[in-house]
């Protein structure tokens, strides 16, 4: 009977209980909702970089995004809007170079290839971003074909491409990419060479809300 009593006295404070526990959470959702884990951030169009800044990134608006990056090539970087540290750091990895006019012609591959949408919402990963120059490097005519073989780009572009997001003490070793290629990264302190070419870092260390990001001065062929 004791037992029988004890049961019926759980199953009413559950009863009591449950709907009270649901009411609470639905009250704190409404102010601080956020994107389930492991979900991905809505679909950016291939033709276009826009995207919503980061809720992480942007709640901290007091952070500088400037103060972890080295090279010489940062001087480059705007100081303001959304081109600037501060500005890419709360965008996904792909709107963010597209507002750098650094990597212009990079971004101009990666809508060619059709990655915009793959790198925006990988988790985490590390790019290695040519600037214009390098690209210009590359005669005109063979620039051009690459850019119209898309197979060939693909594999080229995520030859640039790590998962995980690396620091500068974690730099120097060989790298994986998504390509299935690995690299290699030299170097110390604040100068890094990067694969065959031994493309130099010239601006490393720069946050974006889904990648850590090294600018260098040379294409990685696979």
């Amino acid at each position: 009977m004791k037992s029988t009593m004890k049961t019926r006295t759980g199953l009413v404070a559950l009863a009591i209980a449950l709907p009270l526990s649901l009411a609470a959470c639905g009250s704190s959702s409404d102010n601080t909702a956020s994107p389930a884990a492991g979900s991905t951030p809505a679909a950016t169009s291939s033709d276009s970089m826009s995207s919503t800044p980061s809720d992480t990134m942007s709640s901290s608006p007091s952070m500088d995004a400037a103060a972890a990056v080295f090279g010489e090539g940062c001087a480059a970087v705007p100081k303001d809007g959304s081109g600037s540290f501060n500005g890419m750091a709360t965008d996904p990895v792909a709107t963010a170079a597209s507002n750098n006019p650094l990597l212009s012609t990079l971004v101009t591959a990666v809508k060619q290839a059709g990655l915009v949408d793959t790198l925006n919402s990988a988790p985490e990963i590390t790019v290695f971003a040519p600037v214009n120059d390098a690209f210009a490097k590359i005669p005109a005519a063979d620039l051009k074909k690459v850019l119209a073989d898309k197979p060939t780009l693909t594999k080229i572009l995520t030859n640039h491409v790590v998962a995980g997001k690396i620091s500068p003490d974690q730099l120097a070793g060989d790298h994986k990419t998504l390509a299935g290629t690995t690299i290699t990264v030299k170097g110390s302190g604040e100068n890094f060479t990067v694969g065959k070419a031994d493309a130099k870092v010239i601006c490393g260390n720069v946050p974006t809300a889904n990648a850590t990001v090294y600018i260098i001065d040379g294409v990685l062929m696979p």
